[in-house]
């Protein structure tokens, strides 16, 4: 009976999209960072892909790429081509805000510059991340300076939609980063370049936020929708910050769904969510 039980868990585990590969996409002197990928099964051959690249919070200071790891399964199930990336931080590289943002354009640039190798269209490419991550994906959008200078500028990092969970993206006084950041934030913070071109963007906001205040994440939306952008804003009532997680099935479910049905109506997904993928 337990040798029939362990083998029922190793079928539902294998079951779950896993990571095809682990791919360095960049090297700073002996440091290696690596983008794990995952796609959509049965990829056709000649076919192209949307593909979405997902940076983790963790203020810039820490954290891992196993953060979205449940969003890669069910969107490579949904038929994208799905990248974790890791980027350089405080606690592993001693680096600051600055070179995480460096990372994050030369993650966009990799997927761009290699858009045959993995089947993606190049001009379906979605920048998503939660907090400081969100803050990268943002940046990658608006910020123009602080590209590494091994990166080729004539690939552009600015991706063609954003997927935004309470992200921090005002670094101007009184908002996240700024103690870091300093004089530095007009050429740093998202909130302070949102221009003509900016891509269309979900924001996804809990209402009991103690880093990201509602009216920051509205003068986002205005500001956009000023320039001509496209911004869904959704507010979760009574939600904290990194409510979208797993460990909060409920809320991590329902900006699933709407993630899905934002990426739909921009043509990168078709028919309707498939919320049993992440409900079996």
């Amino acid at each position: 009976m337990k040798k029939a039980f362990l083998l029922f868990l190793i079928c539902c585990f294998s079951f779950t999209i896993q990571a095809q590969e682990s791919i360095i996409y960049k090297q700073v002197d002996t440091t290696k960072l690596t983008m794990e990928v995952y796609k959509p099964s049965n990829m056709k051959a000649e076919q192209l892909y949307p593909a979405i690249v997902f940076f983790f919070g963790g203020g810039w200071n820490g954290g891992s790429t196993a953060q979205f790891e449940p969003h890669a399964q069910y969107l490579a199930s949904r038929g994208m081509v799905v990248f974790l990336a890791d980027y350089r931080v405080k606690s592993r590289q001693g680096t600051t805000p600055f070179e995480s943002l460096k990372d994050a354009k030369s993650a966009v640039r990799y997927i761009r510059g290699n858009f045959s190798k993995f089947q993606i269209d190049p001009n379906k490419i979605v920048a998503a991340g939660g907090s400081a991550g969100g803050h990268l994906a943002a940046a990658t959008a608006t910020i123009r300076r602080y590209n590494e200078k091994s990166d080729n500028l004539d690939i552009s990092a600015v991706p063609n939609a954003l997927a935004l969970f309470n992200p921090v993206i005002d670094n101007g006084p009184g908002g996240y980063g700024y103690d870091r950041i300093g004089s530095r934030y007009p050429y740093f913070s998202p909130l302070h370049n949102i221009r003509i071109g900016m891509p269309p963007s979900i924001f996804f906001l809990g209402d009991k936020d103690r880093l990201i205040p509602v009216e920051t994440a509205e003068y986002f939306k205005v500001v956009s929708e000023k320039v001509g952008s496209r911004c869904d804003l959704h507010i979760y009532e009574d939600q904290p910050h990194g409510f979208f997680n797993l460990k909060n099935r409920p809320m991590y479910e329902a900006t699933v769904e709407a993630l899905d049905r934002f990426l739909t109506s921009l043509g990168y997904l078709t028919g309707e969510p498939n919320m049993k993928l992440i409900r079996e």
